[in-house]
């Protein structure tokens, strides 16, 4: 599968993990950035541009971290086509499904950074 991921300062280092996590499950990852750690950095211009690739069908599904995971769920949604969800923990995201039962049917997840329990990521 084709993914893109995104992420400001509050989640570069968990992108970095993500990233290497699902290229070492097979899938095709896209990174959108940030491509270092800068305090200054803010979502947007990061999480826009994966939402308009998601959209645009240039990926399938996108993961975006952030600091609280609010402001990139609503960047995210305000995509048109793009439904992004916030998840904190494995029972969150287990309502994101993307198999054939889907229930949300969610094309991008949500996580923020701080207190994620990373035992479920």
């Amino acid at each position: 599968m084709r993914i893109g991921i995104a992420a400001d300062h509050g989640g570069y280092v968990l992108k970095e993990e993500v990233a290497r996590l699902l290229r070492g499950k097979g899938h095709e990852v896209e990174d959108f950035g940030a491509f270092q750690l800068e305090p200054t950095d803010d979502y947007p211009d990061f999480v826009i541009p994966l939402a308009r690739a998601i959209a645009g069908g240039q990926i399938e599904r996108g993961v975006a971290i952030c600091g609280s995971g609010v402001g990139a769920s609503v960047a995210a949604n305000k995509v048109a086509g793009v439904r992004a969800g916030l998840i904190h923990d494995p029972k969150s995201g287990s309502w994101i499904s993307y198999g054939p039962e889907r229930r949300l049917d969610f094309q991008r997840l949500v996580v923020a950074q701080p207190g994620l329990n990373r035992s479920g990521v």
